[in-house]
């Protein structure tokens, strides 16, 4: 029986590569994809999702959840990598939703109709999680398992010195989650940032003649670019793809139980992910954290998932 997943996202490119890689898995059925303020504002996350369900027209449409601004968080965004768009400045075409309801409801929804079946995705920051929580105070015991695309373990941040985005965009929301009784898995930098999609890989990618590999051959170059430009590399990292690997392909990568929480008001460490790793913890162990993984079978499940997904969306 298909995984039932929520994606919840903030596009970006990489959210979109996650996207096309679940959308036409035969072993994932996405029921949902949530947007969130991230990479982008709210608005213009809630219109790439929509855009990118659009231009892959997969066999079964997802529900959809819009994103709202938060409550709390930090204004910074991701377009510097991502484009003006978020979508590499594509600026895709896109049809309006007639009757839009907000990611945690929709998240909410998903998760009652099918108890502790559901796995969230959470490849953004957590805000929609945290607010679904709070909305039903039950949900964290019903959902299956939460798996978070986030933090760092003893790296450094990618957005401070100290912190890494995700986390830093909503330390407030993160820290609920973490605190929360949900069963969760955290996919840290320290993870992701081993694998590299380099342009070399990029050539093994869909062509341009699939829905998907057309999709992909207008999004990805401007992230290539935008790499060698701000940081002199000739790849990209793909920390969203990874963590979907994590959840729908567990055997890829080990993980440790810890006791993790989040840093709110720091002044320089607002938004980092602090783990009680003494001799004799005093915390409780909150969730599972990856810390080893098969960087080169990750690639190679990306690649082969994105196209399987080319083949099965013509």
């Amino acid at each position: 029986m298909p995984k039932k997943v929520i994606l919840d996202v903030d596009p970006g490119i990489d959210d979109a590569m996650a996207i096309c890689m679940a959308l036409f898995d035969p072993d994932v059925e996405v029921v949902a994809i949530t947007s969130v303020g991230g990479n982008v504002p709210p608005h213009l996350a809630a219109r790439n999702v929509q855009a990118i369900i659009e231009q892959l027209d997969p066999p079964r449409w997802p529900r959809v959840g819009v994103a709202t601004p938060p409550d709390h968080g930090l204004p910074v965004d991701g377009r510097h990598l991502h484009g003006i768009d978020g979508l590499g400045g594509v600026n895709f075409d896109v049809a309006e939703l007639r009757a839009p309801h907000p990611s945690e409801k929709i998240i909410c929804d998903a998760v009652r109709a099918a108890p502790e079946a559901v796995t969230i995705v959470a490849l953004g920051p957590l805000t929609n999680v945290a607010r679904a929580f709070l909305r039903d105070p039950e949900l964290p015991s019903l959902v299956g398992q939460v798996v978070m695309s986030g933090g760092t373990i003893s790296g450094p941040g990618n957005i401070t010195p100290a912190a890494e985005f995700n986390i830093y965009c909503d330390p407030q929301s993160a820290r609920a989650v973490f605190r929360s009784r949900s069963t969760k898995t955290l996919v840290p930098l320290d993870v992701t940032n081993r694998v590299v999609l380099s342009y070399d890989l990029f050539h093994q990618l869909p062509d341009e003649g699939t829905k998907v590999g057309g999709f992909l051959h207008k999004i990805l170059p401007p992230a290539f670019r935008a790499y060698r430009q701000q940081f002199g590399l000739e790849g990209i990292h793909v920390h969203d793809s990874v963590t979907l690997m994590a959840a729908i392909r567990p055997d890829l990568c080990s993980t440790q139980p810890m006791a993790g929480d989040v840093e709110t008001s720091g002044e320089l460490t607002a938004g980092s992910t602090v783990f009680d790793r003494r001799r004799v913890p005093a915390w409780r162990h909150n969730m599972e954290v990856a810390v080893q993984l098969d960087a080169e079978q990750v690639i190679n499940g990306i690649v082969h998932s994105l196209a399987n997904a080319a083949r099965a969306g013509g």
